[in-house]
């Protein structure tokens, strides 16, 4: 699928991800995991529960039933896991991902959750069919680093792009979201809730993705890069691959209609250029990097002023720095296009 391809079909299941919440009580079954819908709420939008311990699990879906439907997945706290399916009047359609279940199942500071999974069917009619889940203790993941604009935000209206990031891929792989609201390149390391709990989960091979920059509104340049160096060396030295990611711009514009200015772009109050920052380290380092300050400056300009509102919370909440579903969404098709062109990820785990 092309980048164009993939910002046009995120613009269009906007309003599927966002009805996708926990809005009916979920239904228990004795097994801990298993087939069939026996887990599940029979009103929609369909939440299942199972009562599993936290690891990583395959799960396959079957979508339609007698009439036409269109079907989206969500797991744990809003990450969406499947795009919106639509499916003929009596056709069937199987589907399958890969989900990590951890505790707390959202942010790693916020609330615990429920434990277990929860799989809630939305979409703007959705016909669950069937559920599979199995364990998968050996599938890879990929593990998340990063702000607000990365993590698992518990409401509507906010988004982060990591969030909408399972979507874009197939079964055998997870994303491990354990970005985190308000967190620095400082108290991300320093809090044992965060990089002293996922350094001892990552794995060989693991891709390890590091997004920091919003919150470091006062941290020197030579601060900036000794953390971010320490948080690459830690996955280095669990076999990881870390990978650094610019962040994402502030929808701020200059009158000429462009983003060049140091509110957008992440010069924090020390004149500290965050993204010329990690591009040097990078270079420096020999990571990867994905270069999203540069990839969202020009979805955002494209757009222009006005119709790049809807990518941000700026009508809802007079937010140009957080990302509604849509602008997550989008957002999170940049990241795996990168993932794809640098072979971070292999072609067969993306949709």
């Amino acid at each position: 699928m092309t980048r164009t391809t993939r910002l046009t079909a995120a613009a269009t299941v906007v309003a599927a991800l966002t009805a996708a919440t926990v809005g009916a009580a979920p239904a228990h079954a004795d097994s801990s995991y298993g087939q069939g819908l026996d887990h599940c709420a029979t009103t929609a939008p369909y939440v299942c529960h199972f009562d599993l311990p936290p690891g990583t699990y395959h799960v396959q879906v079957t979508l339609g039933g007698d009439t036409a439907g269109s079907t989206s997945v969500t797991a744990e706290t809003r990450r969406a896991v499947l795009a919106e399916t639509a499916t003929d009047t009596g056709e069937r359609v199987h589907r399958s991902f890969t989900v990590d279940v951890r505790e707390p199942e959202g942010q790693p500071t916020g609330p615990a959750g429920s434990p277990g999974l929860d799989l809630t069917f939305g979409g703007t009619a959705p016909l669950p069919a069937g559920v599979v889940v199995t364990p998968a203790p050996a599938a890879p993941r990929i593990f998340l680093i990063g702000d607000s604009t990365v993590c698992d935000q518990p409401g509507h209206p906010y988004a982060g792009w990591g969030q909408q990031l399972p979507q874009y891929l197939r079964r055998g792989v997870a994303v491990a979201n354990h970005a985190d609201s308000g967190e620095s390149t400082v108290s991300y390391l320093a809090n044992p809730a965060l990089f002293p709990t996922v350094r001892p989960l990552i794995r060989r091979g693991d891709p390890v993705l590091i997004q920091l920059a919003h919150n470091d509104k006062q941290t020197d340049a030579a601060t900036y890069r000794a953390n971010l160096t320490t948080l690459v060396e830690g996955v280095r030295e669990r076999g990881g691959r870390p990978v650094l990611v610019t962040p994402i711009v502030r929808r701020w514009f200059n009158t000429d209609g462009t983003l060049n200015n140091g509110t957008a772009l992440l010069v924090n109050g020390l004149g500290v250029d965050h993204p010329a920052e990690v591009r040097g380290l990078a270079a420096d380092l020999g990571t990867p990097l994905i270069d999203l300050t540069a990839l969202t400056k020009a979805r955002v300009e494209r757009l222009g002023p006005e119709a790049s509102k809807a990518l941000y919370l700026t009508a809802e909440k007079r937010d140009d720095t957080h990302t509604s579903v849509r602008g997550a969404t989008e957002y999170a098709a940049l990241v795996v296009d990168e993932l794809r062109a640098q072979r971070i990820l292999p072609e067969r785990l993306i949709r």
